[in-house]
């Protein structure tokens, strides 16, 4: 239970609705414990027009409002079918009372539970959005997923139905039980009997209850997992012919779920039937031990008949006593795992007083390293570079080199292991966070697109709607415009998740016109021209050469673009600055950029030499 403690803010923040559902449960509880004050009363009436029978000696106790009513009704002088007409209105009516009751307790108290679900599922995705990318490495996007929809969603069934039972439980039980006493105590002792042994049962179900709970969320975890990588992996399985293979394993795995979710099932059945039997139990007492005081004294069948009616009303309350303690339980473990999330800090966040005046100025890399936290791997090593303001700068290098790491460490994505990176003469770690990214434009190699609309992805990066000629704009700047005119709807065409309905070409454009609409001082491209022609290339390199004419560009990539001017080339080796200068001084230095680039000169002749 000290694990919900953490909803209690919510139960705070709507306590007017939650006081006020609690008035109903507690009100409509009071108005149906009438009823068999009501029911005995009549009872007693009509045994006394029976022979031999004879008025109690003692006016039988009932609440005030019940003997008001009989006050009334004696008083009144009405018949006997009268009388009985009169009361069993009077039944219905309290019926109806308690019904509208029960109705307004729902629309307060379940409707209370959705606020809080929308309030905690809101909550969880604004810290989502603050944790940094190794969180994202470490986790898997199905266990994410499952404690956004399965845990939220028990912790629901805790802050509405739960609550909601349990007091209507201890509301309906407590009148119930006073009541009772109030009637008779050696009676109620009796009916009441096995009661205890139902509570000790309940104690000792709720732990087994609890700890299958938390086995089974997340194994749940893990076959969300495995169905979401499924079917964002589809092609590959389809193209290496693994559909059994993946059904198998998550065969497995939900066979596992399987066996423990009937485990928990077959544990919550003991709670049904040992309510039943106790409650069984308490009827039989008091129909035996009622049925022996009555044949000794027959003015006391209307208590009889009143005692069997709170026997059964206690019926549902007792039984909802499992249910609830399950949802709690269950409730309990989904919310273990939301605050071990909700206290996952950032390794990323903000400095206090961070900076929030827009970046410019020169980037300076001063002996920079940074080892990767989830691996080990040292990815760059004592980095020192400049790059001016308004420069375009080259990074080559082969595969693990380090490259796109520098990307990244520049938008802090990771922050640097060793020595610091600065723009404008200030850290990056003393500059507001959404400030620096909104200055900066990254179109990252691995391509991603929303399912949505040509136009809107393109727009992505904008904090207010843009207009259609700057989304075209941009389209053209990365020669995309016409292929886009060429869709069935338009910018207002749909693609599929992750662009699948795209060429690999189209996607990559795309994200570079969601790059320039942004209009920022820094612009970095991460090998995002791999997808796309040599023509196409040409063009899109001759637009950027005219749009970064004022703007600080870092270009990563696996190829040199004879046809764009750079200020500065860098070349990367094992996370090392291997070579650095223009593309004459490192044609003079003739190391691995004056091979790259002899080795792309003959291979583009060759090409060219083709028929």
């Amino acid at each position: 239970m000290k694990h919900l403690a953490a909803v209690n803010k919510y139960f705070w923040k709507y306590r007017y609705r939650f006081f006020i559902g609690i008035f109903f449960v507690m009100s409509s509880n009071y108005f149906a414990v009438l009823a068999p004050q009501v029911t005995g009363f009549v009872i007693s009436q009509v045994q006394q027009k029976l022979p031999g029978a004879h008025a109690p000696a003692i006016r039988p106790v009932h609440d005030k409002l019940v003997d008001f009513f009989i006050d009334s009704v004696q008083g009144a002088h009405i018949s006997f079918g009268g009388l009985i007409a009169i009361c069993s209105i009077t039944i219905l009516v309290l019926a109806l009372i308690r019904g509208i009751l029960m109705f307004f307790m729902r629309q307060t108290i379940i409707v209370m539970s959705r606020y809080i679900e929308f309030d905690q599922k809101n909550e969880i995705f604004r810290h989502y959005q603050k944790l940094d990318s190794h969180f994202y490495k470490t986790h898997s996007t199905g266990d994410l997923m499952n404690r956004m929809t399965e845990d939220v969603s028990r912790v629901r069934m805790y802050t509405g139905p739960a609550v909601m039972y349990l007091i209507n439980l201890v509301s309906l039980i407590g009148f119930c039980l006073v009541s009772m006493f109030r009637k008779d105590v050696h009676l109620s002792f009796l009916v009441l009997a096995p009661l205890p042994i139902l509570a000790l049962t309940v104690y000792l179900v709720n732990s087994i209850i609890h700890k299958k709970s938390e086995r089974i969320q997340a194994l749940l975890s893990d076959l969300t997992t495995n169905a979401q990588e499924s079917y964002s992996g589809i092609r590959v399985i389809k193209s290496f012919v693994q559909e059994k293979a993946m059904l198998g394993f998550f065969r497995k795995n939900s066979e596992e779920y399987k066996k423990n979710a009937v485990g928990l099932a077959k544990v919550e059945a003991i709670y049904f039937p040992s309510m039943a039997l106790m409650i069984g139990l308490s009827t039989l007492v008091t129909i035996m031990v009622g049925g022996i005081e009555a044949l000794q004294d027959t003015s006391k069948v209307g208590l009889i008949v009143e005692f069997v009616i709170y026997i059964n009303m206690l019926t549902f309350p007792v039984i909802a006593i499992g249910w609830t303690a399950s949802m709690i339980q269950r409730a309990a473990a989904s919310q273990k795992r939301l605050n071990e999330f909700l206290k996952t800090e950032p390794v990323i966040a903000n400095a206090e007083n961070a900076a929030k005046e827009r970046v410019t100025g020169d980037i300076v890399f001063s002996d920079m390293s940074f080892t990767y936290p989830h691996t080990g791997i040292k990815a760059l090593q004592h980095i020192n570079l400049r790059i001016k303001k308004g420069d375009k700068v080259l990074i080559l290098g082969r595969t693990g080199s380090g490259k796109s790491t520098l990307a990244q460490l520049l938008l802090r994505f990771y922050d640097p292991t060793k020595g610091t990176i600065e723009i404008g003469g200030t850290d990056i770690k003393k500059i507001d966070l959404t400030t620096l990214r909104e200055q900066i434009s990254y179109v990252q190699q691995d391509v991603f697109l929303f399912s949505d609309s040509v136009s809107n992805n393109i727009s992505f990066g904008l904090s207010a709607a843009a207009s259609k000629e700057k989304v075209e704009k941009a389209a053209a700047s990365s020669s995309v415009h016409n292929e886009i005119l060429g869709f069935t709807q338009g910018y207002d065409t749909l693609i599929g998740e992750r662009g699948v309905t795209l060429s690999g070409g189209q996607k990559q454009r795309i994200s570079i016109a969601r790059a320039l609409i942004k209009e920022p001082e820094i612009i970095v491209f991460d090998d995002c021209l791999s997808a796309v022609d040599a023509k196409t290339e040409n063009e899109i390199i001759g637009n950027l050469y005219r749009y970064l004419h004022d703007k600080t560009a870092l270009i990563i990539t696996h190829r040199i673009f004879s046809s764009f001017q750079f200020n500065n080339i860098i070349v990367l080796d094992n996370g090392e600055l291997a070579e650095q200068g223009t593309h004459v001084e490192l044609m003079a230095n003739n190391g691995y950029y004056a091979e790259l680039y002899r080795l792309q000169q003959t291979e583009e002749t060759a090409e060219n030499s083709r028929p």
